[in-house]
Formats: structure tokens, C-alpha cells, sequence
């Protein structure tokens, strides 16, 4: 009897904190958020529901009242939305963003909980098409919703579009740093998604392999590690040459992605064979099947 009368005061009290940013932000009244409570009751729906139903606020302000509470990075809608395809920014509270949560979990506990090594993600596919960058973008996103820093790398150097998702300019990145022309700003903040970096491919240069090979590729990982929780880097495909194995030997974990009725399995094989020759950590094989 305690314990479910304890649940019920943790829950009215979630409730109250999410009215009162509503009362807030929105400015429903006291009295519309009683209101709302005995809507809640009586339709066994949630709070934010009921608000809705009753015609106090959009779905789309329930949701970003839930991110403040829940202290989730989150874009708001009556902001400038980011990219659609950042799924996990534009509706953190969707079904299907949840894959992203769970695919998190299991990183964090698996190839990237290692205390005794610090480890950076590399997110590639076997071939172009399998959504590895979309993967890629919104695995980020989750992390920066945990506490401390997360960056996204574009190692992507033949055809990058992280600079595309996130609305930076790709004027200065990562061909800058490892072809020792380093400028300012290189590491640039992601608006409206606090504690989210990335750092774009730059300007596009004719030997991506041969960068990519320098040890100084290494180093500023590791420099890197040092001063963010989280590092994802997107690579090119397999099938675009063997810039997608150099890059993972430098993070030295990587999750392959895979789309549904679309990869073929003896590429992905022969990929998997040659990272397991270098003793780079698989985390697993990703199905898009989007």
C-alpha cells in the first residue's frame, strides 16, 4: 500500500513540475491545470494530453515542456528546426526515437564502457545508401543527451553532410587540422542542442586517404578524448575505398549499418573480416530499415 501510494505522489508530482512549466511558458492558469488533472483521470490519458484535448497548447509545446523537465537538448518547433532527418532532436519523445535510446544504452555498456580505454565510435556501411551518416547524426544527438559533451566528426572527406544536418559552415574542419592548417573555431557548437559539437569535413581535399593515414589523425582523437565524454565519427562507405577501415582503426570501435532489402551480405562480411584483422571493437551490425 505504501509503495503504490509513494508511485502515485512521484507521479502528481512529475505532473505538477510538467503544469507548472506549462503555467510558465504557456500561461495556462491554476485552475486550467486542475482542470486538466480531472481530465487526466477521468480519460486515463497523460497529463500533456489533456492539455492538449482541452485546446490549452500544441503537441508540439506538451512535447517541449517534457524536454525542459526532463532536461533533454531538444528543438523546439516554434524555433528554426533543424534538419528532418535529426529525428531525435525534432521528437525526442516519438516511438521510434527510442531504438536510438536503447542502441545508446548498449554502447555505453558495451564497446564504449571501458574505463580503461577510451574508445571513439566510427559509424560506416558496407556500401553508399545505408544510412550510415543519418545513424551517425542522431546516435549523437542521443549522447548529447546524456550529461557532459558530446562531438561528431565528418571523416566523411569525399562526399560529407554533417554540415548539411546540423546548419554549419563546412569552411574549415577536419582536412584543415590533419593537413596541419588548423584554424579557430574548428570545433563548432550545434544550435538549439546544448552540449553538442561537430567538427565538418572542411574543405574537400584531393588525397582524403593519405590524411586520414597520418598519425596526427590518432593524436587528435586522443587529445579529443580527453576533452569530451562521447566522440561518433561518420566515414565513407567500404565500397568508396579504404578510407572507412582507416578511420575505425583510429577510434578504435566502430557499428556498421546495414539497410534492410538493400545491403549485400557478402560485402559486409569481407568488411567485418578486414576490421577484425586490425583489432578494431565491432559494436554490431545496425539494419536501417528506413
Amino acid at each position: 500500500m505504501n509503495s503504490t501510494t509513494n508511485n502515485s505522489s512521484q507521479r502528481a508530482q512529475d505532473v505538477d513540475t510538467l503544469g507548472e512549466i506549462l503555467q510558465r511558458t504557456k500561461g495556462l492558469t491554476a485552475e486550467q491545470v486542475e482542470r486538466a488533472l480531472d481530465y487526466q483521470r477521468q480519460h486515463g490519458v497523460r497529463f500533456g494530453e489533456a492539455v492538449v484535448a482541452l485546446g490549452w497548447a500544441h503537441a508540439d509545446d506538451v512535447i517541449w515542456a517534457l524536454a525542459q523537465q526532463f532536461h533533454y537538448p531538444y528543438a523546439p518547433g516554434g524555433g528554426a528546426k533543424l534538419h528532418s532527418e535529426l529525428v531525435v532532436a525534432n521528437d525526442p519523445f516519438c516511438d521510434d526515437v527510442e531504438s536510438f535510446r536503447d542502441l545508446r544504452s548498449q554502447l555505453v555498456l558495451g564497446v564504449l564502457g571501458d574505463p580503461g580505454q577510451r574508445r571513439a565510435l566510427a559509424v560506416s556501411s558496407s556500401d553508399t545508401g545505408d544510412g550510415k551518416t543519418f545513424v551517425a547524426a542522431n546516435l549523437a544527438v542521443a549522447f548529447s543527451q546524456l550529461p557532459g559533451r558530446t562531438l561528431i566528426i565528418d571523416a566523411n572527406l569525399r562526399q560529407p553532410r554533417l554540415h548539411k544536418l546540423f546548419g554549419v559552415e563546412p569552411r574549415t574542419g577536419l582536412t584543415n587540422i590533419l593537413a596541419g592548417r588548423c584554424e579557430h573555431n574548428v570545433i563548432q557548437p550545434v544550435e538549439q542542442l546544448a552540449n553538442l559539437y561537430l567538427i565538418p569535413a572542411g574543405v574537400l581535399a584531393p588525397n582524403p586517404t593519405e590524411l586520414l593515414q597520418r598519425a596526427s589523425f590518432s593524436l587528435l582523437l586522443r587529445e579529443l578524448l580527453a576533452k569530451f565524454d562521447h566522440i561518433v565519427v561518420d566515414t565513407p562507405a567500404f565500397s568508396a575505398g579504404s578510407d572507412a577501415r582507416i578511420i575505425a582503426v583510429h577510434c578504435g570501435a566502430a557499428l556498421l549499418v546495414g539497410r534492410k532489402n538493400y545491403s549485400r551480405m557478402p560485402k559486409m562480411q569481407s568488411f567485418v573480416k578486414l576490421l577484425n584483422k586490425s583489432n578494431v571493437k565491432i559494436a554490431g551490425v545496425l539494419v536501417n530499415e528506413h
